[in-house]
């Protein structure tokens, strides 16, 4: 039996699920050298409605112990050739299988009526996962958008196991409530169902594997930092800043003052497609791009100057304007991969990851196809790749974990000794 880890994935666009579970399952079994531990699916909302169908078929043709994965709009898995696709909007069924020799696996199914409340000790979310924290796990979340309180959950997480890394997505493909599909399979306490329309389906790592994470959030940064003065839940009150002259000033004052220094084509951007970072460091005294959270810009009060983020603000947070194009978004992941090998282990040892994408990336932003995936294989060119794109993105940024959008987060897998 192989004591290294083996990470494997398929990929299959046949039409019939029935063909595309049988062609991922034979590529899988032809490379895979030990035993099946884990299973991990991403399947395109085209075969939904057999969504019900699709572990127990799975489970016909392949001894696995455990299994999650979810639906998707659009899926990423590597061809025959070995290149990473990004499948949109037509069906696409990807397979990844992994070998863990000396890596417990253990799966999870939270619903968010069973969650405990945020004031919580951190031994209730221990007990709610069946994980000890000193085992310091890995996680790989999948959630329902609608039913999750995945927010919470993250919040949670953070404080139950503050040196554990989170990663992955929500579900993508279902415009009601309880249409899109979480998959989810334990071995060792079979449920009596595969499939779920709501909650968050998992796995915690521990042991003899490591998971690292690259969070590209795609914006660059515009005009001055500035400093929060007075805010109210999502609501920037008043800056101060460069341009302030010291005195507290509305932020849409300070917004309309910056964009005539801008260049034409940022100027343009700014009307459409203008973010706000919030630096979550707050003893970092130099911010560099990357050093913040990127939220939308939800709305503006013109008569106040006031402005409304998608997050909470309080006093004293350092915020700054962002934009965001494809260009930008394209050098952002690529300065994120540039520097990956020279902060962490060398690239060689990756044996596999994942991608959790969002619906505005894709063919939709860079108006081509297999862009994020491509730019990754270019830096990590024999890594098996595959994920799907979701309904938001989870991952680290500055030492905690958030929900993002039109992000493209990747869990790379290696092994720990």
């Amino acid at each position: 039996m192989s004591d290294r880890i083996e990470w494997i994935n398929a990929l299959s666009t046949r039409p019939s699920l029935e063909a595309a579970v049988t062609e991922v399952v034979e590529k899988v079994q032809d490379k895979l050298v030990g035993s099946a531990d884990l299973a991990i699916i991403f399947i395109s909302s085209a075969y939904a409605s057999d969504y019900p169908r699709l572990v127990p078929l799975i489970l016909d043709k392949l001894s696995v112990p455990v299994l999650i994965g979810c639906g998707g709009a659009g899926i990423v898995g590597m061809d025959d050739r070995e290149k990473a696709r990004e499948i949109e909007a037509s069906p696409a069924l990807s397979l990844t299988v992994a070998h863990l020799p000396n890596v417990e696996v253990q799966p999870f199914y939270i619903e968010a009526a069973e969650m405990p409340d945020l004031d919580s000790s951190p031994s209730s979310w221990t007990e709610l996962l069946g994980v000890e924290a000193a085992k310091n796990p890995q996680f790989i979340l999948l959630a329902d958008p609608f039913s999750s309180r995945i927010n919470d959950l993250l919040e949670g997480l953070d404080f139950a196991y503050p040196s554990s890394a989170k990663i992955g997505g929500l579900v993508s493909g279902g415009m009601i409530e309880r249409s899109g599909g979480l998959f989810y399979h334990d071995q060792q306490k079979p449920r009596n169902t595969y499939l779920y329309r709501q909650g968050t389906v998992g796995i915690a790592l521990s042991g003899n594997i490591i998971v690292e994470t690259i969070v590209a959030q795609g914006c660059r940064p515009i005009g001055p930092i500035y400093q929060v003065s007075e805010g109210e839940r999502n609501i920037i009150i008043s800056m101060t800043g460069k341009g302030a002259d010291g005195t507290p000033q509305p932020p849409l004052n300070l917004l309309r003052a910056l964009i005539p220094s801008l260049r034409e084509k940022d100027r343009e951007l700014a009307q459409h497609s203008l973010f706000i970072g919030i630096a979550r460091d707050e003893f970092k005294m130099q911010l560099r791009a990357g050093d913040f959270l990127i939220r939308n810009v939800l709305g503006v009060d013109p008569r106040q100057g006031a402005i409304a983020i998608g997050d909470r603000v309080r006093p004293g947070q350092r915020v700054q304007f962002h934009l965001r194009d494809a260009e930008t978004s394209a050098l952002d992941l690529e300065l994120l991969l540039q520097a990956f090998p020279q902060e962490k282990p060398a690239s060689s040892d990756i044996l596999g990851a994942l991608i959790f994408s969002c619906l505005g990336r894709g063919e939709n932003l860079y108006e081509k196809p297999d862009f994020d995936s491509g730019l990754f294989q270019r830096y990590f060119a024999n890594v098996p790749l595959a994920g799907f794109f979701g309904n938001g993105e989870i991952g680290p940024v500055g030492g905690r974990t958030f929900l993002h959008g039109y992000t493209s987060a990747f869990a790379l897998f290696r092994q720990g000794i």
